[in-house]
């Protein structure tokens, strides 16, 4: 009777144990490097802090070098939540079955891509793409990091649908700066006399007095597509709980920090499903993108 009692305890030890360290156990997310790093660290270790206090349990952000690393982190699952652009959200849902955009920023449901051109140029602004081709032609070209929806998809389907050619072809050289913040300071410098960037980082810059206008302007803005999104791993309620998935997307739309938000930045965050990014997605396999 003794013995039964003395299993029965460590059985119930066990257990307890095995919960325990169930509910330790550290949720993590990432996002797509935009932006420099700096900015990057600040604006996600706050949101991390939020999420935790929130959601209880313990959630790390970890930095990635590039958006195909954002991407594979995602797929092997070391990250179960990712701050994703469009086309690399899609990329990743597409690896991950049963993954889900759960939320997207106000501004991400119509957002712009702005063509940026060095003063020097004597390139004008105008309001259609196809009004620019003879200032455009043979000029310097940057877009930001080749897995970029704003940086780079959109961009250059715009590049193929008006002017009929690759930009490789259209324009004399052709760069991939990496992130917003570099395509801008690029053009700025001179370096590359064209670029194209997300319409929110040009916003903030100037803004925040970033920008030496006198050096580099706006000269084209796209058509509104669907952007930026919080994705999240389809087996997130098996790891961390029935209705986790819940909790984190109700979360993140009830996030209303200024300060968090204005890092973003985003004036708040909506819902989202997979079925917004279907014209990422279709743009994508039109150039070639995706398979």
């Amino acid at each position: 009777m003794a013995l039964n009692l003395i299993r029965k305890l460590m059985v119930s030890s066990l257990l307890c144990f095995t919960a325990a360290s169930a509910t330790a156990e550290t949720f993590v997310f990432t996002a797509i490097p935009d932006e420099d790093e700096t900015k990057l660290v600040e604006r996600f270790r706050g949101v991390a802090d939020y999420l935790s206090e929130q959601l209880d349990v313990d959630v790390r952000y970890i930095p990635v070098k590039s958006y195909a690393a954002a991407v594979s982190a995602f797929r092997n699952n070391q990250v179960q939540l990712a701050w994703f652009g469009g086309l690399s959200g899609v990329q990743a849902r597409r690896l991950v079955p049963g993954s889900e955009a759960i939320a997207q920023g106000v501004e991400d449901k119509a957002f712009e891509t702005y063509f940026i051109a060095n003063t020097n140029t004597g390139i004008e602004p105008a309001d259609e793409l196809s009004g620019l081709k003879d200032q455009l032609q043979g000029k310097t070209f940057t877009f930001g990091s080749k897995g970029s929806t704003s940086g780079r998809l959109m961009p250059e389907f715009y590049v193929r649908d008006t002017f009929g050619e690759k930009p490789e072809d259209f324009f004399s050289r052709v760069g991939f700066s990496g992130n917003h913040t570099r395509t801008l300071r690029l053009v700025e410098a001179g370096t590359y006399e064209v670029g194209a960037l997300n319409f929110q980082v040009w916003e903030k810059e100037l803004s925040d007095g970033n920008i030496d206008t006198d050096a580099v302007q706006v000269i084209w803005k796209t058509p509104a597509y669907p952007d930026y999104q919080w994705t999240i791993r389809g087996d997130v309620d098996e790891r961390f709980g029935k209705g986790f998935k819940q909790r984190v997307t109700e979360a993140l739309l009830n996030l209303d920090n200024p300060e968090l938000l204005e890092s973003f930045p985003r004036s708040g965050f909506i819902p989202a499903s997979n079925d917004d990014y279907e014209p990422i997605r279709k743009t994508a396999k039109e150039i070639g993108i995706l398979d």
